[in-house]
């Protein structure tokens, strides 16, 4: 599989083709939220001036009137029948004293549709806290507190209709990409609990934040939405979350970030990183489906199907041709403008023959 990154603004993604894309996965800076405000203004002068002015809902548009070129891109590049999703977080502001909330998944649906995008069942992203302080405003006093956001939205959008599988070798692709009946039911249900993560990038030179979203939202995406071989786009790269996650299922990847100073990061976090943890990850997913076969078959539940290639029973015959294989290595290409690397699989191992030893993580979660 290939993986390229590109080094600029992905309201012009012109190196990629029209109607060349499977599936867009991505998680774009959030209107309104204050860490985000110099990337933006940097793209239109104008929000820098609305911010000055005091006018925050002229300068939200603006930011989001970027955003929309991004939209356009995406409508551009993917195919017909292919998907887009996006994860994105509403924002909470106080300007000129005055505090507000600025529905930033309201408005992108908004422009997706007016782009011809169908707005499918949307994803509430719930992100469990410990934080004891979960209130905004003045406490236990009435009529001055606000409720808190603990939840993002991953947005799924269809460009066209269904998706129609033409040949042999793209209805066996199918197959082999499909997942197990307890993940259907986890992943295709409107609410997800999963914790955030932080990030270490004390090595970015150029920024100091926590934006990033856990592996398994780009993770269980990409499974429910494309399959082996496709391409997956993210026009937001940040630190690769959405390219790993790319590696891990066995699609090609391409993606778009702004910042250069990130590239000696990211070809250090793609070239030479989570080879073992990614194997991890892997094992612990067929490990979990034999917990729940075991657990099954102990409350004497049918479990009629048997996955050759996985050496496992399944629950139900589309189950039966689902594979996935280790990722063997990962191998840079080319290192100029772009980044580009190629990555190989273990397809002749079984799963059951190579359970890896997790040698650290990318990803820390929050405690």
């Amino acid at each position: 599989m290939n993986h390229t990154i590109y080094f600029n603004a992905a309201q012009n993604m012109s190196q990629i083709k029209d109607k060349s894309v499977d599936l867009v996965v991505t998680s774009p800076p959030y209107p309104m939220i204050e860490m985000w405000d110099d990337i933006m203004s940097n793209q239109n002068q104008d929000i820098r001036s609305a911010f000055d002015n005091n006018n925050p809902r002229e300068a939200f548009e603006l930011m989001h009137q970027e955003l929309d070129k991004v939209w356009k891109e995406c409508w551009r590049v993917l195919k017909d029948g292919s998907f887009l999703c996006i994860n994105i977080g509403d924002a909470t502001r106080t300007i000129n004293g005055e505090f507000a909330l600025y529905n930033n998944n309201t408005r992108i649906i908004q422009a997706c549709e007016k782009l011809g995008f169908i707005n499918l069942p949307n994803i509430l992203w719930r992100k469990a806290t410990n934080a004891p302080n979960k209130f905004m405003g003045s406490g236990m006093l009435p009529c001055g507190a606000y409720v808190t956001l603990e939840h993002e939205w991953i947005l799924i959008f269809r460009k066209g209709s269904k998706r129609v599988y033409k040949t042999a070798e793209a209805k066996e692709s199918r197959r082999d990409s499909s997942f197990f009946w307890e993940e259907r039911n986890v992943w295709f249900s409107d609410v997800w609990e999963i914790k955030g993560v932080k990030q270490n990038i004390n090595k970015a030179p150029s920024r100091e934040r926590n934006a990033s979203y856990p592996v398994d939202i780009p993770y269980r995406l990409i499974n429910m939405y494309s399959q082996k071989g496709d391409v997956v786009l993210d026009p937001f790269m940040g630190l690769g979350t959405t390219a790993i996650a790319a590696i891990i299922n066995e699609r090609n990847s391409v993606g778009y970030e702004i910042d250069p100073l990130l590239k000696p990061l990211l070809k250090d976090i793609l070239n030479s990183t989570d080879i073992s943890q990614a194997n991890v990850f892997l094992y612990n997913r067929y490990k979990k489906h034999l917990d729940f076969v075991e657990e099954r078959i102990k409350q004497k539940k049918e479990v009629k199907y048997d996955n050759e290639k996985l050496n496992c029973k399944v629950m139900t015959g589309q189950e039966t041709n689902l594979a996935f294989h280790y990722l063997k290595s990962i191998t840079l290409q080319k290192d100029n403008d772009e980044l580009s690397f190629e990555t190989s699989y273990f397809l002749d191992r079984k799963i059951e023959d190579m359970p890896p030893t997790e040698q650290g993580s990318l990803f820390e979660s929050v405690k």
